[in-house]
């Protein structure tokens, strides 16, 4: 298949292309640092090394009550993570779209592409490193890990639109999210089994956590491979031209400059970043802090909250698959507007779960993994549609600096209750508010009238 072909999408919907087949693979590369690190252990781990470094030899990490000094500010140690996420995404909200703009205007984008899926994929493996009390280390690692994380998945979301055309992208995104639950779940399998186990292996649990942190860095960099060979032949800029004088990061910035000024242009792709920013936030804080919940405000050991995440991933290849189907019926449109009532249902119900009650923890589970990869793949193929021509990295930059795990309004207003009230229950409650504005804002976008606004051909279902 020759560049053009790649770059020029018809209209019709095609077979599944090769170059389909490989850009998947990311999604099953980074899903393991995602799953095992950033959602199930660095949380907890994090906390607990925060604690030992103020309340040495405390097994509660929730007894502690010495704040650590941060530059004169008293941090709870439990609230060290929910800040980390934070700082990660404020800075990514200035980080991503530049990276974005380059990347429209960068004539080998996979090479760009693979630099940050490595470079996150060191970090990851370094945290193997957090041990003691260096929590510093574990701040530092996950900030970087995080913005390049970012930047791999700006550049590798706006090639959906190189590779599938407007009546593909909500059948491609699913099965990419699809098969990265999958290739979490294979792992985290692998990290339950390796901690359910550590005393036959001669591991303790802290050894086994940190085996596990570097395995997730090792995998999303070995499987990286995959679309970066299979996505290599992709050439030339589809970004506005800028001026040779200025250079690509120079020029960059000027059309970067000139594309603020344009958003006003498109008034419903404005509305939907809004309204993501919401609901998106919810989203990324219940599951970057389920496993804190389930651990430390619901009593579970550490291997029983890895089984639900295990459960969780399997459940949710089929829902995202369900979802892409629902989508293709009523469209994406309509579909994500019900998974965000659900995910409102979510936070109720793990309000209300009492402590130790493992049947309703793994119902909810359940219930997690049916709305978890549907509203986020179909999110990613539904804002595919609002992006005017030659500004797809730049305009998911936007999209990406509040995207998987870099929520800051949610993990912000997570920290802040738990500092005040020391508990993750009150905590998780509040994030029902970023479901409801972000529900109430997606119902006022106008799909049809943003895709013309943006100048794309219209999909046969919105």
């Amino acid at each position: 298949m020759t560049d053009v072909a790649v770059n020029e999408p018809v209209n019709a919907a095609r077979p599944e292309t090769k170059e389909q087949r490989a850009w998947y693979w990311y999604d099953w590369a980074n899903s393991a640092y995602v799953t095992t690190t950033a959602t199930v252990l660095m949380g907890p781990y994090l906390t607990h090394v925060a604690t030992q470094s103020v309340c040495p030899g405390i097994e509660d990490d929730t007894a502690c009550t010495t704040n650590l000094d941060v530059l004169g500010i008293p941090i709870s140690p439990g609230s060290v993570y929910a800040y980390t996420v934070t700082l990660a995404t404020i800075v990514s909200a200035l980080f991503l779209v530049l990276i974005g703009a380059v990347a429209d205007r960068s004539p080998r984008p996979t090479r760009l592409f693979a630099g940050f899926a490595w470079a996150g994929a060191l970090a990851a493996s370094l945290m193997f490193f957090i041990a003691g009390t260096n929590w510093q280390l574990g701040v530092v690692l996950t900030i970087v890990a995080s913005l390049c994380l970012g930047a791999s998945l700006v550049i590798y979301d706006s090639i959906l639109n190189r590779i599938a055309n407007e009546n593909e992208r909500d059948r491609v995104s699913s099965k990419g999210w699809a098969l990265g639950y999958l290739g979490g779940g294979l792992l985290l399998a692998i990290n339950f089994a390796m901690l359910t186990f550590k005393e036959q292996l001669g591991l303790d649990t802290v050894m086994a956590t940190r085996i596990s942190l570097l395995m997730a860095g090792v995998w999303w960099a070995a499987f990286t491979i995959i679309p970066v060979r299979g996505l290599a032949h992709l050439t030339g800029t589809v970004g506005t031209p800028v001026d040779r004088k200025a250079g690509v990061v120079g020029g960059s910035f000027k059309q970067l400059a000139a594309t603020f000024r344009e958003l006003r242009l498109y008034p419903q792709t404005m509305l939907f970043l809004l309204a993501y920013l919401f609901f998106n936030d919810g989203i990324q804080t219940v599951i970057g802090n389920s496993s804190l919940y389930g651990q430390k405000e619901l009593g579970f050991a550490q291997e029983t909250v890895l089984g639900l995440f295990l459960f969780v991933q399997f459940v949710a290849f089929f829902g995202a698959r369900l979802f892409g189907a629902a989508a293709a019926r009523v469209g994406a449109w309509r579909t994500v507007l019900a998974g965000i009532a659900l995910w409102s249902v979510v936070v109720i119900i793990a309000f209300f779960v009492p402590a130790k009650a493992i049947a309703l923890f793994f119902a909810l589970g359940f219930l997690i993994g049916i709305v978890l990869g549907g509203t986020q793949a179909l999110s990613r193929s539904l804002y595919s549609q609002l992006i005017p021509r030659g500004k797809e990295a730049e305009f998911f930059g936007f999209y990406q600096a509040m995207e998987r795990g870099t929520s800051w309004l949610g993990t912000l207003a997570f920290g802040l209750v738990y500092q005040f009230t020391h508990s993750y229950r009150w905590a998780i409650v509040v994030l029902i508010f970023f479901f409801v504005v972000g529900g109430l804002l997606l119902a006022k976008v106008d799909m049809r009238r943003g895709i013309e606004e943006a100048g794309n051909p219209v999909p046969v279902v919105v």
